[in-house]
């Protein structure tokens, strides 16, 4: 009997070693066509959108704003203890979103027990019971709301209102919401073209506030207002104090003890100012190249905050990397030693911050902090899958020379998945990608689409292209009047610097965007010829068309991205890929929602008819009940699925994923040519 478990051994050792060996070792398989271990599903599954979390009362108790894909995209007030977890207190059905300026933010309020909160099907306010009954306290009408604040001793709310009930475009103004049930609103200023951020003072006897006119947009250029507001709850005549139509200003906020503070770059970077016996000043200590305030494309935006010490505590941007800096009053600036590289959304109760944080390896959470020990537990992860850290693809943050000897930043992914690697000598299929704005920056969290594109053998570059925010202002301002020259000079640029150190394909590079980056996709596939496939999320292709068509907020956009219109008209003729799309020769795909206010469908339209006429391989996905951005788990998945379809038809190779082929319109044809001319 002692014999038998021995011979076994004996017989099995060699075999079970090999097939161990085979086992570890990488199977050989197209790039694209590896078989991944984060399935499409990652996309939904659980999957919510995280935004503004503050705290209710103390540092015992928070709020913030989930959107859940699995909801239909519907936005859901929660709150958070530490007596009683997670639950949900607005309204149930209710989407709790707002569209001012069409994308909204601060939309939503929690101070104690009053919780008010935006209807996104109404524009109505509502303040919620502790039942999650509602009352409106706002009356119906065309009217939308954002950027709610308290005004706690004259028991009411300031927002900024949008009007839609005249002719001509929307008029925006800062009102006064009643809390007594009365539905009245009282305007408190009105004649500029736009407001935003009313911030009463810790005394209430003060208002700040910033305005700004057309052809603006706030990073061209805002002023900061205070007014004294009269015992009736009217306002003085406001005083100017900072800014100006060539200054940006931003996140104005009070300190504990009355003193405003602002985020300005009169040195070229957003830097943290306050205003002191009348003049303006930095905080000491924060003269950096660092940039603390992101461009204000939505209402609620907070980067700093006040500790209890008197220390500031602000996040800062530079290089593509977010930091959490501490600006002492004696003028020490210290940074605090977090594993974090995106920061967004901060505050302050005590000695708690709540902040949204992620990192390469970490997916989005609502973060708690103890400024005492400087310790930190997350309360609510944005993806509850645990993602195995093999497969998964690091960003490489990369700089390369791009047109007019200057130098362009990104973030690059390779490939990666364990079980697989590529044929000896291929080189990876390159998805070149970059953020919308086109003022916004690459992010370098984890993320789900770019981490089932690179398990799958794509490599993904995310350019931060000329235009950027993190860089200072005269790298901002490399796009003021080269919108769809820079920004494709950049991503070209990327592409051709990664080729050329053997990283990835050059017969295989594919460029996609969404909306202002749809737009950069699709001028790169008009006007140059490095990319073999196009994927164009509600994307702008006839500039005529989207500055006569779009709203309100991004009507002047392009008197600065281009030119000021009727003077530069032939310009934005020439910069339309729509109107050289016979000069498109690569296979592209569209993707719109149906409901999108910014960049509307006939957009797209304009696009696959151009497409169809020149008999250009391509397939046009519309998206019922989805805007600008989609927000439903079916139509998130089949976007995917659509995309991975669409490049394993044009790369030429099998997805592993069991998914519905997209019909191509003219791809076989168009993959007969390329064979015969190769």
């Amino acid at each position: 009997m002692s014999r038998q478990p021995q011979r076994d051994t004996d017989a099995r050792s060699p075999r079970s070693e090999a097939e161990l060996r085979d086992a570890i070792r990488p199977r050989i398989a197209p790039f694209g066509a590896w078989r991944s271990s984060l399935p499409i599903e990652l996309l939904v599954q659980g999957r919510v959108g995280l935004s503004e979390p503050r705290f209710a009362a103390d540092g015992a108790t928070l709020a913030w704003l989930e959107s859940r894909a699995e909801e239909g995209g519907r936005t859901v007030l929660v709150r958070w203890s530490e007596v009683d977890g997670l639950s949900d207190i607005s309204p149930a059905g209710m989407n709790v979103r707002d569209r001012v300026h069409e994308y909204g933010g601060g939309a939503a309020l929690v101070a104690g027990d009053l919780v008010v909160v935006s209807d996104f099907a109404t524009g109505r306010l509502h303040r919620v019971r502790p039942d999650r009954s509602a009352e409106p306290i706002t009356p119906d009408g065309p009217f939308r709301y954002a950027d709610l604040v308290l005004d706690g001793g004259r028991a009411r709310l300031l927002a900024v209102r949008e009007d839609h009930s005249g002719p001509g475009e929307a008029r925006n103004e800062i009102v006064a919401l009643w809390l007594d049930g009365s539905l009245a609103v009282d305007v408190l200023a009105t004649g500029r073209d736009f407001y935003a951020a009313p911030r009463p003072s810790p005394d209430g006897s003060s208002l700040a506030f910033l305005a700004w006119d057309h052809p603006n947009l706030p990073w061209d250029g805002t002023e900061l207002f205070v007014a004294r507001i009269r015992a009736n709850g009217t306002l003085d005549e406001p005083r100017r104090v900072a800014g100006s139509s060539s200054d940006w200003i931003a996140q104005p906020r009070w300190s504990p003890d009355g003193m405003l503070h602002f985020v300005a770059e009169p040195n070229g970077w957003m830097n943290l100012h306050r205003l002191r016996d009348g003049r303006v000043e930095a905080v000491p200590g924060g003269e950096l190249e660092v940039e603390f305030a992101y461009p204000d494309w939505q209402f609620g935006m907070r980067n700093s905050a006040f500790a209890p010490d008197g220390s500031v505590l602000a996040i800062g941007r530079s290089r593509g990397t977010d930091r959490l800096y501490r600006f002492a009053p004696d003028g020490a600036m210290a940074t605090l030693d977090l594993p974090f590289t995106e920061l967004s959304g901060l505050d302050i109760a005590g000695n708690h911050v709540v902040i949204l944080a992620a990192g390469p390896r970490s997916f989005y959470a609502v973060v708690r902090l103890d400024l005492e020990t400087e310790r930190w537990e997350e309360l609510r992860r944005s993806v509850p899958a645990e993602v195995d850290p093999a497969a998964v693809s690091v960003p490489e943050p990369i700089e390369f020379p791009t047109a007019g000897h200057r130098t362009a930043y990104g973030l690059f992914y390779p490939p990666v998945n364990p079980a697989f690697e590529g044929p000896s000598g291929e080189r990876p299929p390159l998805i070149v990608t970059s953020h919308g704005g086109p003022t916004s920056q690459a992010f370098g969290a984890l993320n789900v689409v770019v981490q089932l594109f690179t398990s799958r053998g794509f490599a993904v570059l995310d350019v931060d292209y000329g235009g950027s925010t993190g860089y200072g202002r005269e790298y901002r301002h490399r796009l003021e009047g080269q919108w769809g020259v820079c920004d494709v000079d950049d991503c070209v640029a990327g592409a051709r610097w990664l080729v050329e150190r053997g990283r990835v394909d050059g017969s295989r590079l594919a460029v996609r965007g969404g909306s202002a980056s749809g737009y950069t996709t699709l001028c790169a596939l008009a006007f140059r010829d490095e990319f073999s496939a196009g994927v164009s999320y509600f994307g702008i292709g006839d500039l005529l068309a989207f500055a006569r068509e779009t709203h309100k907020f991004e009507s002047r956009y392009l008197d600065r991205l281009v030119g000021p219109l009727p003077a530069a008209e032939a310009l934005y003729r020439e910069r339309s890929p729509i109107r050289h799309a016979d000069r498109i020769a690569c296979p592209v795909l569209v993707l719109q929602g149906l409901d999108d206010r910014i960049v509307p469908p006939a957009e797209a339209e304009r696009i696959v008819d151009a497409l169809w006429e020149r008999r250009i391989p391509h397939a046009y996905v519309e998206f019922e009940g989805e805007d600008h951005g989609f927000r439903k788990a079916d139509s998130i998945i089949r976007s995917f699925e659509a995309e991975l379809s669409f490049l394993a038809q044009v790369f030429g190779f099998g997805p592993a994923d069991q998914i519905e082929p997209l019909a191509v319109e003219g791809i076989d044809a168009w993959r007969a040519r390329r064979v015969a001319t190769a």
